[in-house]
């Protein structure tokens, strides 16, 4: 099943909107909106994709994303038991309120440091996961309070690593955001076959030049590189789903299986094989 991206908005009447355990395992939902998004997953193992990170998380990850960050569904291809909370906190809650009180200034920093992305480790990672896993279970004005303690939590805390090393660019407005949204779709319908920057360029009515210049500039990275990630991911997909190394180069998209190992390696730190005895090792043996 494809799902077509699309933004998130969160409910006009509320500052904020909390998802309690939203089922994506079976799509590929690869987007962006203009809200602050805070997940929370626990239970399973599964692909971190923020930006242009992409790492492997085990039993739980909390991570905070900014505004307009592309990033995939955590719960993309998990098939064991699992629960997940997300809230999303929009852009003028963020500046009405947390840059505007001084006591919650450190929040308001929190919120511009998360345009890197986020993720969250140790006791933090415990004690706000139980406190998000619980906030479908309060009524609104506890909640609201909720939120702001688990915001004030994580802006306090120590224990996260940055998932970039330089802040990702906001792709713009929303004609903009569109026009991003019809190339990751097209990415998303036709990754498998031979995909060329022509088509792609004239898709959004541009020529290969402009296509390139401005796919750099709103995305911060190289239409190609962005695709190879892509079919990465994709990669990993069938590699866990029991298909040989061979079999998963050209289901996702790659024609040669010396340059599918070497972006392989390049976007993953390692090769197929080493991936897939990894993922495919006893539980016991993960970290």
């Amino acid at each position: 099943m494809k799902i077509q991206l699309e933004n998130i908005q969160p409910d006009a009447k509320s500052s904020f909107r909390l998802l309690h355990d939203p089922k994506l395992n079976d799509l590929f939902f690869w987007h962006f909106h203009p809200e602050y998004e805070l997940v929370y997953i626990e239970g399973a193992n599964g692909t971190r994709h923020v930006g242009k990170h992409i790492s492997t998380f085990y039993n739980n990850d909390l991570v905070l994303i900014g505004s307009n960050i592309p990033h995939l569904n955590f719960d993309y291809g998990i098939k064991t038991a699992y629960r997940k909370e997300v809230l999303h906190i929009s852009e003028p809650f963020k500046e009405q309120i947390f840059k505007q009180v001084q006591e919650l200034s450190s929040i308001h920093r929190l919120f511009e440091i998360s345009q890197y992305g986020i993720a969250f480790t140790g006791r933090t990672k415990e004690e706000v996961g139980q406190q998000m896993k619980n906030l479908h279970t309060l009524n609104a004005f506890d909640q609201f309070i909720a939120v702001i303690r688990i915001l004030r939590t994580l802006a306090l805390s120590t224990e996260f690593e940055l998932l970039h090393k330089q802040p990702v660019h906001n792709p713009g407005n929303k004609k903009q955001q569109a026009r991003l949204q019809k190339v990751y779709s097209f990415i998303d319908e036709h990754y498998a076959r031979k995909i060329t920057l022509v088509e792609v360029a004239k898709l959004v009515n541009l020529s290969k030049e402009a296509f390139c210049r401005y796919f750099k500039t709103h995305t911060g990275n190289t239409f190609t590189g962005f695709l190879n990630q892509y079919r990465i991911t994709q990669a990993k997909r069938h590699i866990l789903s029991g298909k040989n190394v061979g079999e998963a180069c050209y289901a996702s998209g790659f024609e040669s299986l010396s340059y599918f190992n070497r972006t392989f390696k390049k976007v993953s730190g390692e090769n197929p094989s080493s991936f897939k005895n990894k993922q495919l090792a006893p539980k016991k043996n993960r970290p």
